[in-house]
């Protein structure tokens, strides 16, 4: 794949992506205007998070981080691509059917791992009852992201990037049909997560069919792929399970403080747009091309692909992390405070924004040097970088709960965040000059840092003038539209004044592919 077919890559998977996000903050708006901040919305929260954690074991993280360099070698040699994709699912598929009945019998202690403030209070009853509907929505996820592996690995991105569109539209669609037949919105909600995964899994599985891996489960067996496969996802699956030990402190300490699993979920959805519409482009598009590099012996192409997808990611990331920081306020309180949402819980959670928001570059930038790692069947690295964030994120968020309270689960995931960066960029060197960024990285990364700033500083006296409007409930979607509109332009007109982004660099790479 060439600089052009990479960058439409970008696009198509950042654009779906999007969507699924925008959907994802309206399906948050109905969550939080039926349930607000509430046992129920809590109760769900962890629930929902309890496949979604696993999932980064079986599906996006260690399965997927090893199978998909495999498997794209398998492809660029045209050796048995087919087969080792079955018998990938078929092994898989028998791990996670286990997985969820043993789930079923141990969600009470389930729970209490994840949020053990709920212990002694209605939280606790509802959030087993939810997490035992919820749960089996880990197998047909992680199921579809092998198959998304499978289309991203041959270079088909729209219809794993579309899936998660579906889950949006069905969790959504249940909520406001339960509400306009007068039934329980939150029981509505959880039964809709598993109906979403079977949706996503088979929108999928049909495009995989259709694109000559059509992966009908067999009876798993193991096979000397197989072991090699377990051998290399095991340290990422350790890796996995460091960032989830991080979710859970976070969640751990918030529990202890009502309403603050609500807050701190809405304000993870705020940070996860901008992450979500960039890491995730660039982590599906870059780790395959970088495993093709590899295999070809092409370093100076691998390089051309690390530095590229870096600064595509800061490009779009800086300023969402300034807007973030800048604005967190009336967009808290313009997208979720309504019904059961109040005012103070939209103050509560916009001071996480913006803590998320200082963090929010690194996020993006561990996507962009993983596959580093990845793309040489190197998991064991950051495993042991991950053990480091790890101790940072439980020393901050542990000791400074007495202080700052649930905010101590932002400040600890924003540092551990930079902390892994750090740690991942130094451990490159050694990896060469494929694994350096270049010049023109150097170059554009200052003059993106300015454009960011200087709309920062268009945001902030333009938060000044709307202040009245942002309040007004006839005209706060105008004015929170005006605003953004505000600092999407300001930072378009600045970045192509310095030569931070060129348009027309963007539009021949869009015809060239």
């Amino acid at each position: 794949m060439g600089r052009a077919r990479m960058v439409r890559g970008f696009v198509t998977v950042g654009g779906w992506t999007m969507a699924s996000r925008v959907l994802g903050f309206l399906r948050d708006i109905l969550i939080a205007a039926f349930l607000g901040a509430g046992p129920v919305a809590e109760a769900f929260v962890v629930a929902f998070s309890l496949p979604n954690m696993f999932r980064r074991f079986f599906a996006e993280g260690a399965f997927n981080m090893a199978f998909i360099p495999m498997f794209s070698k398998k492809v660029e040699s045209g050796d048995g691509a087919l087969e080792f994709a079955r018998d990938a699912m078929s092994g898989l598929a028998a791990v996670l059917i286990l997985l969820t009945l043993l789930a079923q019998l141990a969600m009470p202690w389930l729970v209490l791992a994840m949020a053990s403030g709920f212990a002694g209070d209605e939280r606790f009853d509802i959030a087993v009852e939810f997490g035992r509907i919820a749960f089996p929505y880990i197998l047909f996820i992680s199921l579809a992201a092998l198959l998304s592996g499978v289309l991203n690995a041959t270079q088909r991105f729209a219809a794993a990037a579309a899936a998660p569109v579906l889950l949006n539209v069905v969790l959504s669609g249940a909520m406001l049909g339960a509400w306009a037949l007068g039934a329980d919105v939150g029981r509505a909600l959880v039964w809709a997560v598993p109906v979403g995964g079977v949706a996503q899994l088979a929108l999928v599985w049909r495009a995989a069919a259709r694109a000559g891996f059509r992966l009908v489960p067999r009876r798993p067996r193991m096979t000397p792929e197989l072991r090699r496969l377990a051998v290399i996802a095991t340290p990422a699956a350790l890796a996995g399970g460091v960032v989830q030990v991080n979710l859970l402190v976070g969640r751990q300490v918030a529990s202890f403080f009502e309403g603050s699993i609500q807050y701190l979920n809405l304000a993870d959805r705020l940070y996860q747009l901008p992450l979500g519409v960039v890491a995730i482009a660039i982590g599906v598009v870059l780790l395959p091309e970088l495993s093709r590099r590899l295999a070809a012996g092409d370093g100076a192409g691998g390089r051309d692909a690390m530095n590229r997808a870096a600064e595509f990611a800061l490009l779009l990331t800086l300023p969402a992390a300034v807007a973030l920081v800048v604005i967190p306020a009336p967009l808290v309180s313009v997208l979720f405070q309504r019904g059961a949402f109040s005012a103070q819980d939209a103050q509560a959670t916009a001071l996480a924004v913006a803590i998320y928001g200082l963090g929010l570059p690194a996020f993006v930038m561990q996507k962009v040097l993983q596959p580093l790692y990845f793309a040489r069947e190197d998991t064991r690295s950051p495993f042991r970088y991950a053990l480091v964030a790890m101790l940072v994120n439980a020393v901050l968020a542990v000791g400074l709960a007495p202080l700052i309270g649930y905010l101590a689960a932002a400040v600890a995931t924003s540092t551990a965040g930079w902390a892994m960066v750090w740690l991942l960029w130094r451990g490159a060197r050694p990896m060469g000059d494929t694994a350096r960024f270049d010049a023109r990285f150097l170059r554009r990364t200052g003059r993106i840092a300015i454009a960011a700033l200087g709309m920062g500083a268009v945001l902030w006296l333009a938060n000044m003038a709307l202040n009245t409007a942002l309040k007004t409930p006839g005209w706060r979607y105008l004015a929170l539209g005006a605003l953004v509109a505000i600092g999407m332009a300001s930072f378009f007109a600045i970045s192509q004044l310095n030569g931070a982004f060129r348009l027309g660099e963007l539009r021949a790479s869009l015809k060239r592919g």
